[in-house]
């Protein structure tokens, strides 16, 4: 998938989880059954970053933008609720890690059913 554009990335990697969505123009709503889980940012207000806005669990945001401030950052409107964003401009996205931090965001919203769901295609 080398050269594919950040958005079908994150398009992709929410096609794969069960009933999971991303819907918008623009910008995207990253959702299960209407629980959203992030959102795929383009420049957002202008803020010039490609990236995504992921729920996070407690104390997650904090140490992923701790770990590298230059691939995450606490998202505008949504850090206050422990959010966090990654960033998809930067070189050497690892899209494994971007898949992992989307999975764990839908983990946070979708019903048991689904989780289990999930589980058992891992």
């Amino acid at each position: 998938m080398t050269g594919t554009p950040p958005r079908d990335r994150v398009v992709k990697i929410v096609g794969d989880l069960p009933e999971a969505t991303a819907s918008g123009d623009q910008h995207l709503t990253l959702a299960v059954r209407k629980k959203t889980f992030g959102y795929f940012l383009d420049d957002h207000h202008g803020d010039g970053i490609v990236g995504v806005a992921l729920k996070a669990a407690a104390g997650e945001q904090d140490a992923l933008v701790r770990s590298d401030p230059s691939r995450y950052y606490v998202p505008s409107y949504l850090g206050s609720k422990g959010w966090v964003g990654v960033r998809l401009d930067v070189d050497g996205v690892d899209w494994g890690e971007v898949r992992e931090l989307i999975t764990e965001a839908y983990r946070l919203q979708a019903p048991r059913t689904l989780l289990r769901q999930l589980s058992e295609h891992s």
